[in-house]
């Protein structure tokens, strides 16, 4: 038998343990405590905030600003544990609007390091000098504001030290922290300095402080990712006027499905100004590009989310990267919505309503002596081939309806093949049809056609497979959730947190078409399944459901299944490769792909159509050399 450890008395910290323990939360490096200075130099209104390194921040952090500055008899009381001006009661905690709150951030950088602060306020004759080892007060130099400087960062806890990387990775880290500043406050400059030279500089942009933030946003964003950043992107808001009348705004920008990266280093998400790392944006960020991104591809996005401080607790995570919102589902949606309204709209149709109007193009039928069927006539302009699926015939099993999309056995000699001369035509207007007029057909894979840019190449299938499953889906949208009865309820083993979300959720779960009821503490039962998917495991498809939901609080699994059989009859619908189109067919496709939503890409997140324009197809010939 293994002797009891000798047992040790409780006895109460001493308050520089309690310091230095609180450091081990908030200061894992000198990104940490540049993020937490920076958060206190935007409180204090500062409009120019300027960053010193040295040694990767490892030997100096210097953070100067010009705030309202802190008075001479509270310097002390700043370096004091849980001391802070931004809040004095649980009211102001429930809706705290500053980035810092909780007054920790000093009193722990100081049990670890060497902290001085030199402040000065508008009234005061001169600044003073605090040194936080001795407490020694001293008369400074300075105008307005406040410097905090930390020097030789774990000196007292040499073991932190030494799992500090580079100075090179650690300098990063600080540049990267207060980049993330930086793209939440175009209304305030930043510099950072490291061994005496300047090496990243943004600064503040007047047209912040008119009517226009979002325009101010656009400008910083491309400061500090690049233009790339900007010109690969789409503005969004929601709601569409941008007010807060509902306590919730989303505005910002959204990366174009071309724009998506193999890394997930360029997306960024703002609480009320603080950026976050939150499951909930995250994951509705991603569902909005659920279907036009190809592969394991990252969107890039800068996402500005306003809420009314009391809807959102910023007070469950020590570096305050995380928050908790009252009603995650609200936020989920809107976020959601707001990026899948600005990818929506087709890059190629975005112009159309400046151009002028033009002759409609002569609707051709998908076969030979079939009766001409109604083309889909979209809000604008003219309506072209239609490429829509013959009626299904009475008793046709919905098993089966995937089969109504191929195309009659004769379709591929319905039309002449091309001969490669295009009828004569008036030149093309400038700045027509954004995808402008088709000329050929390529290998009967590709259409060809010319724009006041230059060529405009169109994958045929892939553009016609995406103009077939927005059709599909949205007729299924137009319906209202039906729900089908098991013969013989599927029952499963559950965990406590499933058995619990299928209680809490049993209305969302009912609106989506499913019937989760509990059997015992461990045992659920699936007594009914939306009927578009009665064919699936309905096992599988509540678990996944359930995951979701316990999560989420949304949940995205039912739409994927159901947008999964649809792509799957999408893809046999439309129009086959090697099929010869007439132009007026091709033009046909082209008006369609300019109106119909998410055309850029294919239901796979391929693209549909490439631009070469007439600069590179004079290079490929070196012409003007």
């Amino acid at each position: 038998m293994t002797d009891s450890p000798p047992r040790r008395p409780i006895r109460e910290l001493p308050d520089e343990l309690i310091s230095q323990i609180a450091a081990g939360e908030v200061v894992e490096r000198p990104a940490s405590v540049v993020r937490e200075l920076v958060d206190n130099a935007l409180d204090a209104g500062s409009t120019q905030i300027t960053v010193r390194l040295l040694g990767g921040g490892v030997r100096l952090i210097a953070v100067e600003d010009d705030g309202i500055g802190i008075p001479k008899d509270e310097l002390a009381q700043a370096l004091k544990r849980h001391a802070t001006s931004k809040i004095s009661s649980l009211a102001e905690l429930e809706a705290v609007g500053t980035m810092g709150f909780r007054g920790e951030a000093l009193a722990a950088i100081a049990s670890v390091a060497e902290v001085s602060l030199l402040s000065r306020t508008g009234d005061a004759p001169h600044a003073w000098l605090l040194d936080a080892r001795s407490g020694e007060l001293s008369p400074g130099a300075r105008q307005r504001g406040t410097t905090v400087e930390v020097r030789e960062l774990f000196y007292a806890t040499p073991a932190r030290r030494k799992f500090l990387k580079s100075d090179t990775t650690e300098l990063a880290h600080c540049i990267e922290a207060v980049r993330r500043h930086a793209l939440a406050r175009p209304d305030v400059g930043f510099a950072i300095w490291h061994e005496g030279r300047l090496v990243a500089q943004w600064r503040a942009s007047l047209v912040a402080r008119g009517e226009d933030a979002l325009e101010a946003t656009r400008a910083r964003l491309a400061d500090v990712l690049g233009d790339d950043f900007v010109t690969g992107a789409v503005t969004l808001q929601w709601p569409a006027d941008g007010s807060l009348a509902r306590g919730l705004r989303v505005r910002g920008f959204a990366g174009v499905p071309d724009a998506a990266r193999s890394r997930a280093d360029q997306q960024f998400a703002y609480v009320n100004g603080r950026y976050v790392r939150d499951k909930v944006i995250g994951h509705a960020a991603r569902a909005a590009y659920e279907d036009v991104l190809h592969g394991h591809r990252q969107p890039v996005y800068a996402l500005y989310i306003d809420i009314d401080p009391a809807r959102v607790d910023v007070n469950v995570h020590p570096t305050k990267i995380e928050v908790r919102f009252r009603d995650s589902r609200e936020v989920h949606q809107a976020v959601q919505q707001a990026v899948q309204s600005a990818l929506a709209v087709p890059r190629a149709g975005q112009a159309l309503a400046a151009l002028p109007a033009a002759a409609a193009v002569p609707v051709a039928s998908t076969a030979p002596g079939a009766p001409a069927e109604p083309a889909w006539a979209p809000p604008v302009r003219q309506a072209g081939f239609s490429f829509a699926p013959r009626e299904p015939e009475a008793g046709q099993r919905v098993s089966d309806v995937a089969a109504l999309w191929a195309p009659a056995a004769d379709t591929a000699t319905a039309a002449p093949a091309f001969t490669g001369a295009a009828p004569a035509a008036a030149p093309l207007p400038e700045g027509d049809w954004p995808l402008g007029r088709a000329i050929a057909q390529l290998q009967g894979v590709y259409v060809l056609a010319e724009n006041a840019h230059g060529l405009v190449i169109v994958d045929m299938h892939a553009a016609h497979e995406r103009i077939v499953y927005e059709r599909l889906k949205r007729q299924l949208d137009a319906r209202a959730v039906q729900s089908q009865p098991l013969l013989i309820p599927a029952t499963f083993s559950a965990t406590p947190e499933e058995v619990a979300t299928a209680d809490t959720a049993a209305a969302t779960l009912a609106a989506l078409g499913l019937e989760v009821t509990p059997l015992s503490p461990r045992t659920l039962a699936v007594r009914a399944v939306p009927t578009t998917l009665a064919q699936g495991d309905p096992v599988a498809l509540a678990r996944s459901v359930l995951g979701e939901l316990a999560q989420h609080e949304a949940t995205q699994v039912l739409q994927r299944a159901e947008h999964e059989l649809l792509a799957t009859m999408a893809c046999h619908g439309a129009v086959r490769a090697n099929r010869r189109l007439t132009l007026d067919e091709m033009n046909a496709l082209l008006r369609q792909m300019e109106v119909t939503e998410r055309s850029d890409q294919c239901n796979h997140g391929r693209p549909t159509w490439r631009q070469l324009g007439l600069r590179e197809l004079d290079a490929l010939f070196l012409r003007g050399r």
